[in-house]
């Protein structure tokens, strides 16, 4: 659906229709026209795109979802596609979504899947900051930009608080399992990677002004966000890294809690051999065993077996093993 369409001049915004942009194409040299689209219909993406001469390769991209970030330039026309990040708290989990970001000399149109609370923030920038809109286009892309970019740190330090969680489990007193939910944690980072370390080179090109309608004056902006996207990806390369000591830990935690395990109950048979050696000789049915008339051989050999289980728990109890 078409969410936000409006005209942009000197600073100021007016709400504006899809029909009435289509019918008055002629904009001015100082204006420019946003349109926003969330999820759209093929016939409502193809209304823009006949509108402002869309491309059919990136319109095409604008309609899947889950594509890599990246530039593409057609013609006089810029394709630009963010991937998005949101928390989700119900299940600790990461969500993944999609903006399109199509710029020309006089339009912006952007299209977006999944979550768009980026479009709410950009909004905001731009109303606190309407100077920025000096700088046509190349403002919006910037405000989306730094909007999704700081949803990313918002993340990251979302998923750092369950890795923290993750490493309390781990090196914890009691040994739980915790392998399903850091690999859990591990996709998640790797969903996060690919959004965030492909954009590296887009935001350092935007903040190089080395891109179409993005000048050396817009291009100022773009170096704070590209400041924040290093700063994402060091920290997702951090977690990756985290994760991994975790899972070692967690791994060789378990193998020491096995081997445990195995020498107390190698232990506890030990001292039970004993008295089933004992106990096998005794069941033999030979007549010719001396200590089966004797009056105290009974008692003499339940004392032999007690010692000896004695004996042998000390043993293990002084070595560790019980």
């Amino acid at each position: 659906m078409i969410v936000h369409s409006a005209l942009y001049g000197a600073g100021q915004r007016e709400p504006v229709t899809l029909e009435i942009v289509a019918r008055d194409r002629a904009v001015s040299d100082a204006a420019f026209a946003w349109i926003d689209l969330h999820e759209p219909t093929d016939s409502e993406l193809r209304q823009a795109q006949d509108l402002f001469g869309l491309h059919d390769l990136a319109v095409e991209d604008a309609q899947t979802s889950h594509q890599r970030p990246k530039i593409e330039r057609y013609g006089d026309a810029l394709a630009v596609v963010l991937c998005t990040l949101h928390y989700l708290d119900e299940v600790q989990e990461v969500e993944t979504g999609q903006a399109s970001i199509f710029i020309g000399s006089h339009y912006v149109v952007t299209v977006w899947h999944g979550d768009r609370s980026g479009l709410e923030q950009a909004h905001a920038t731009l109303n606190e900051m309407p100077a920025a809109l000096t700088h046509g286009p190349a403002a919006v892309l910037w405000a989306i930009c730094d909007a999704v970019v700081d949803h990313y740190e918002s993340v990251t330090g979302s998923v750092e608080a369950d890795v923290d969680q993750i490493e309390t489990a781990v090196f914890g007193t009691s040994c739980t399992s915790e392998a399903e939910r850091i690999y859990m944690l591990k996709r998640e980072v790797l969903e996060m990677r690919r959004a965030v370390v492909p954009l590296r080179e887009p935001i350092e090109r935007f903040a190089g002004a080395d891109v179409l309608h993005v000048d050396s004056d817009a291009a100022v902006y773009f170096r704070n966000v590209a400041g924040h996207v290093a700063r994402v990806c060091e920290r997702t390369d951090s977690l990756d890294r985290l994760l991994d000591s975790a899972l070692d830990a967690h791994i060789a935690r378990v193998s020491v809690q096995q081997n445990d395990d195995i020498r107390r109950i190698s232990a506890w048979v030990a001292i039970a051999a004993g008295p089933t050696v004992i106990s096998t000789i005794y069941g033999m049915n030979f007549e010719n065993i001396p200590e089966l008339r004797w009056r105290y051989g009974y008692f003499v050999v339940i004392c032999l077996i007690a010692t000896g289980c004695i004996a042998l728990y000390a043993s293990f109890r002084r070595s560790g093993w019980l």
